[in-house]
């Protein structure tokens, strides 16, 4: 039994609070702090809703594709990079300018872009306009396949074909004897060390292809290892050798190749030329002996 017996309730007590009601009349305060907080929050929202739909409905407020300036095409393309880029990323509807990845969104529509190397910079401006700058890939030879070639960059990158024909493929060399195709799309890379070899050769050699006339890369066993020969087709074969960078022990360098090439330009040799052995024995010159 308790020592203090329970107080009876007398008619006219108050009957007794509930857990909730207690909890609301001791935080009274606080509750309607929070209420006026959340309800300045909606409102905040509401009004930044309304607010953007009206920036968003002003001409000067929303990019389209053709305000966005490109810089950097380079001439051997033939192909709209610009409006190509923005429609393959879906993003050839109209950008707003509010939106905080639209720097982003633009630079990845053009660095996924099969021409493009590299995006320089993006540079976003009111009333909606846009510059773009980029680098572009730049094609240095062609590759023998069936039924015809395909463009490559120094790196062995697979170039858009539309962007070529028959007549503006024909100045640069031509690589035979690679039997691989293109394990990717256009601007990845082709995937067989053979045609990065070939490609790094033909990007070296440069102007000296026709200055001498050369049309044609293909490769050749040397021991245990490929090498390259360069032709015109018929009246000139110049053994290259190694490709850059994978020189065997003692072949000349890159730079004494090129040197070498430089000469046979102002000779018109004919035949076939080995850039792999020394030119000649090269005797070293002497210094004069002072007068007894």
């Amino acid at each position: 039994m308790s020592a203090f017996p329970r107080r009876r309730q007398e008619p006219n007590d108050p009957p007794p609070e509930s857990g909730g009601a207690a909890f609301v009349r001791e935080h009274r305060a606080g509750l309607a702090a929070i209420a006026v907080a959340t309800a300045a929050v909606i409102a905040g929202w509401l009004g930044w809703r309304e607010l953007a739909d009206r920036v968003r409905a002003d001409p000067d407020s929303i990019l389209q594709p053709e305000a966005v300036e490109l810089i950097g095409v380079a001439p051997w393309i033939q192909a709209d990079v610009r409006s190509e880029a923005l429609r393959d990323a879906s993003l050839d509807g109209g950008l707003p300018l509010d939106d905080p990845e639209l720097t982003r969104r633009l630079a990845r529509a053009f660095a996924i872009h099969p021409w493009v190397s590299e995006v320089v910079s993006v540079k976003i401006r009111h009333p909606a306009a846009a510059t773009v700058e980029i680098r572009c890939r730049e094609p240095v030879a062609m590759v023998r396949v069936p039924g015809g070639l395909l463009a490559v960059d120094a790196t062995g990158v697979l170039l858009p074909s539309k962007d070529f024909n028959g007549q503006s493929a024909a100045p640069y060399p031509r690589i035979s004897g690679i039997t691989s195709s293109p394990r990717g799309a256009e601007g990845f890379p082709w995937e067989d060390p053979l045609v990065e070899e070939a490609a790094a050769v033909a990007a070296v050699i440069g102007p000296e292809w026709d200055a001498l006339g050369l049309t044609e890369c293909r490769p050749v066993v040397v021991g245990d290892q490929t090498a390259w020969e360069l032709s015109d087709g018929d009246r000139l074969v110049i053994r290259f050798g190694s490709a850059p960078g994978s020189e065997r022990e003692g072949e000349p360098t890159v730079a004494m190749k090129l040197a070498r090439l430089r000469d046979l330009v102002e000779d018109g040799l004919t035949g076939t030329v080995d850039l792999t052995l020394p030119e000649g024995d090269q005797n070293p010159a002497t210094i004069p002996a002072a007068a007894p």
